[in-house]
């Protein structure tokens, strides 16, 4: 079996157990959510989600680009240099809550002027109380990174993934039994970090996972903040390309707009769930054959990945582009359904990020954070422009197209300086041909005269699409003998017979 072939089975048995716990995570996310939008008015949703839309922002400085520099980072060093792995782990979570104590003061010094820039007093309050979940926020981050790079899921699923959402929509639903107003929402969200960041510490000291230690080792601080630095421009400016709609629609339009568009945004944010989970565990192990210098192996995996997460995500994607009022109505109710349109833009824009595959990582991973940088500004630059010319006449509409582009642009200049430095992309005929038989039937679906009116009619139509799609893509030759090799690893994880599908596979292999 080829190294590749290997690489991809460690990603799939993996990915799993990170997918159940995405999937977990964002069902529990979305109940938290439907609970505050349907409980509290669509103006006090809308400040519930400029508030931790500015913590986010903070965030990604607190962390200084640790979430995606320690997991690379601590496998590299436990490949080439094991002894150093302490001294990194101690020296990352140092800076982090060292850091995150400094923004605690800033942001509650400057809470009045940021409430000002959006326009609503509500907003002070709501941050004054919510910005002590920073620290517990921030390492609970490290923590999970530095797992990550030693090839765990465990922590990240669930403590971050499970245990978290569990006791924040249990905060959340004790607050409205209650009664409480709303700044108790806030109060509930930093009890819910504090638990979360409580029970992460406990279990990882149980396990020795970390070795904890006050010392700060100079030369390994410098080395890990010299490669982190671009990685935190870039979270910066992905923050941007994810939330500038938001800031900007909050300015412009103020909390209420932002209340409505903020349900079509955490749906369509749903479409790269496959592509995350699956990222989880990309950068750890396929860094090993790049430090080996098998650059070939390394392509294979990231075109049959690619392959997988396009298969598995056409499903949501196909609901939320052909149905999106159906999917909004029955998330968040009709008072929602204004922003529909956004939601179907929204999904189109997630989706080509999805279809690319993991690029950004890809270019981590070859120690050029750098370019995801330069292609990230590229893209915030377009965002910004297009919001300020869009939001004021178009509202959520423009604020969708904004997004929708800048992912595009990144997503271009990232696989375009991938195929540059190592020759790898997606576009193998057996992913180009599902692709264009995928995108031709929804073609068909939208130009049909079918009228959806519910969620159960809209999941009888996929399951048509469905049984369309598949048989043509099968008969299109478009199965790998990787695919088949992924189908035994699954199989070998979940204990089941997949004998049927096996025999299918094989067939067109």
């Amino acid at each position: 079996m080829s190294e590749a072939s290997q690489a991809l089975q460690k990603i799939a048995r993996g990915t799993g157990i990170v997918f159940a716990g995405t999937v977990i995570s964002m069902l529990l996310g979305f109940l938290s959510r439907a609970v505050i939008a349907r409980y509290f008015s669509t103006g006090e949703y809308g400040v519930f989600n400029l508030a931790l839309t500015v913590l986010n922002v903070v965030l990604v400085i607190v962390m200084l680009g640790f979430s995606n520099s320690l997991p690379r980072e601590v496998a590299f060093y436990r490949e080439k240099e094991p002894q150093k792995v302490a001294d990194l782990t101690s020296t990352a979570l140092i800076i982090v809550a060292l850091n995150s104590l400094f923004w605690v003061g800033v942001l509650l010094l400057g809470a009045d002027e940021l409430a000002g820039l959006f326009n609503d007093d509500r907003l002070v309050s709501a941050l004054r109380v919510v910005v002590f979940a920073l620290p517990f926020w921030a390492l609970t981050g490290v923590i999970i990174a530095i797992s990550r790079g030693f090839g765990r899921v465990r922590e990240m699923v669930y403590i971050q993934n499970v245990l978290y959402p569990l006791i924040w929509l249990t905060i959340v639903l004790s607050l409205v039994l209650l009664r409480l107003p709303f700044t108790a929402v806030f109060w509930g969200y930093v009890m819910a970090q504090f638990l979360t960041f409580a029970v992460l510490l406990l279990e990882t000291r149980r396990i020795g996972l970390i070795t904890f230690s006050l010392s700060v080792r100079r030369e390994v601080a410098k080395e890990l903040v010299l490669f982190s630095v671009p990685l935190m421009l870039v979270g910066i400016l992905n923050f941007l390309m994810t939330w500038t709609d938001t800031l900007m629609l909050g300015h412009y339009k103020g909390s209420e707009v932002v209340g409505l568009y903020n349900a079509a945004s955490p749906l369509a944010r749903l479409i790269p769930v496959f592509l995350g989970s699956a990222g989880i565990l990309y950068a750890p192990i396929v860094t090993p054959l790049y430090a080996w210098g098998k650059i070939g192996e390394m392509g294979r995996v990231y075109r049959i990945l690619t392959k997988w997460i396009f298969f598995l995500t056409l499903p949501l994607f196909a609901l939320l582009f052909l149905f999106p009022e159906v999917a909004i109505s029955f998330f968040f109710g009709q008072k929602y359904l204004a922003a529909a349109q956004a939601l179907r833009i929204l999904s189109a824009g997630f989706m080509f990020h999805t279809l690319l595959g993991l690029n950004g990582l890809s270019l981590l991973v070859i120690g050029q954070p750098k370019l995801n940088m330069i292609g990230d500004t590229f893209a915030v630059v377009s965002n910004v422009v297009l919001n300020l010319l869009l939001i004021p006449e178009y509202g959520m509409t423009g604020a969708a197209v904004a997004t929708a582009v800048s992912y595009f642009v990144a997503n271009v200049f990232r696989s375009f300086w991938l195929y540059q430095r190592t020759g790898i992309h997606p576009f193998g005929w057996s992913y180009v041909k599902p692709l264009v038989i995928g995108f031709f039937l929804l073609g068909l679906v939208m130009v049909s005269p079918l009228q959806v009116s519910n969620i159960w009619w809209a999941i009888l139509v996929l399951a048509a699409f469905f049984g369309v799609y598949i048989p043509l893509v099968l008969l299109s030759g478009s199965v790998d003998k990787e695919d088949v090799e992924l189908i035994l690893a699954i199989e070998k994880k979940l204990g089941v017979d997949l004998g049927i599908i096996k025999k299918v596979l094989k067939r067109f292999v």
